[in-house]
């Protein structure tokens, strides 16, 4: 009988523990399926300071504020790393970033080449005009 009841009991044990275990596996399975959605944008930088970028976008009528992080990678448009000091007003960007509540931290900056608008060279007309004067002598 002692024996029975111990077997019983360590079956139930077990049974509560096989349980638990699943409940876990299954919350952790939850948590894991949280995905974030990285966006982009283009625009001008109109300020950089130590952890604010500001850009004028292509598509907005304001400037939008981003925050970036140590780990925020700068890129040239080939992909090739730039240091964070060619980074400045002016220049043509777009960024990569996750909304975080209010805020949008940036993961990676893309420095665009400048665009460099030359104006059209100058169009010189020449006109010739010619004058013919006819006297009257009289006959």
């Amino acid at each position: 009988m002692k024996n029975t009841i111990r077997n019983i009991s360590g079956a139930a044990l077990l049974g509560m523990a096989l349980i638990t275990a699943q409940a876990l596996v299954a919350q952790d399975a939850v948590e894991s399926t949280t995905t974030t959605k990285t966006v982009t944008s283009a625009g001008t930088i109109t300020e950089f300071s130590p952890d604010t970028i500001v850009i004028k976008s292509e598509t907005s009528a304001e400037p939008v504020h981003y925050t970036y992080t140590k780990t925020t990678t700068y890129v040239d448009e080939n992909g090739n790393p730039v240091s964070m000091e060619t980074v400045k007003s002016g220049l043509p960007v777009t960024v990569y970033y996750i909304k975080d509540g209010d805020k949008m931290i940036v993961s990676k900056v893309i420095v665009r080449k400048a665009v460099i608008v030359t104006p059209a060279a100058p169009v010189v007309e020449e006109k010739k005009s010619s004058t013919t004067t006819t006297t009257d002598t009289g006959n």
